[in-house]
Formats: C-alpha cells, sequence, structure tokens
C-alpha cells in the first residue's frame, strides 16, 4: 500500500491530585480551551473536552507518531503551568497517571455525547465509580488501591 490511513482516536481521563475539586467553575471552560490548544499544538486534535472540578475527559486524535506517554506528559506539564501562572493557584496539580482507551470510528458520538455531559452524569457518580466502571466496561486489569 503506497499511503498510510489512520483512525487513531482515544478517550481519555485524568484527575487532580489526590483527586481534590481544584477546577473552579469559573475557569474550567478556560482550561478546556487551553487544553485544546495545548493539544492542536503537539500535533494532535481535540475533538471532546469536558470534566467536572476533580478530572477531565479528552477525546483526541493523533498521528502514528505520536507517543500518548509524551503527549500526556506534556499536556499536563503545560496545563499545570498554565493555570499556576494565568490563574495564580499554585496549588493545582494533576495526579500522575492517566486513563486511555481506544475508541473506534462508528463509537466517537456516542463518546463525545459522553464527554458533554460530564456535569450532569456527575451528579449521581462519582468520578472513582466512573472510573471503575469504564475500566471494567474496557476489561482493564487494575489495582484498587491506586484509583
Amino acid at each position: 500500500m503506497p499511503s498510510t490511513y489512520l483512525s487513531l482516536h482515544y478517550h481519555i481521563v485524568f484527575g487532580t491530585k489526590n483527586r481534590l475539586p481544584l477546577i473552579e467553575a469559573e475557569w474550567l471552560p478556560r482550561l478546556h480551551e487551553y487544553i485544546g490548544g495545548t493539544i492542536r499544538g503537539l500535533g494532535g486534535f481535540p475533538e471532546g473536552i469536558g470534566g467536572v472540578a476533580d478530572h477531565v475527559h479528552l477525546l483526541v486524535s493523533l498521528k502514528a507518531t505520536h507517543s500518548l506517554a509524551d503527549v500526556m506528559r506534556e499536556l499536563k506539564k503545560a496545563s499545570s503551568v498554565w493555570v499556576h501562572n494565568t490563574l495564580g493557584n499554585k496549588q493545582f496539580a494533576w495526579q500522575e497517571g492517566y486513563a486511555a482507551f481506544t475508541v473506534s470510528a462508528s463509537a466517537l458520538d456516542a463518546v463525545r455525547r459522553y464527554i458533554a455531559n460530564q456535569e450532569q452524569h456527575h451528579r449521581v457518580k462519582s468520578f472513582h465509580d466512573e472510573l471503575v466502571e469504564i475500566l471494567e466496561k474496557a476489561g482493564v486489569d487494575y489495582n484498587p488501591d491506586y484509583l
């Protein structure tokens, strides 16, 4: 085949350090915009960004040349620095890990809607319960001590 064709979509979830509700509603949209711009700056395409006070969900398309670990490291670093410098919140930090799941093209709209409805979703379900549900649905082994 003379060309390379890709459909690399990831649903990524990561939380604030110690799951503290550090993301304030007043600047949540600005954080999401910044994260989207950072993803674009790294050569990716943000397809959906949502979340609440203690975590973020992303739907991102990446190139074959991207390393997911490198993208996540740079994204978390840049967004933390932005919160520190722009908002003056020096206590803000992300947790070390993240969860990432591949998404088929046929499921993109459903994942996009899920991410867009995070505020409503978390009126009845905690981040911990949500993450467990996602991990189990994806068949991912996990250690409950590290959630």
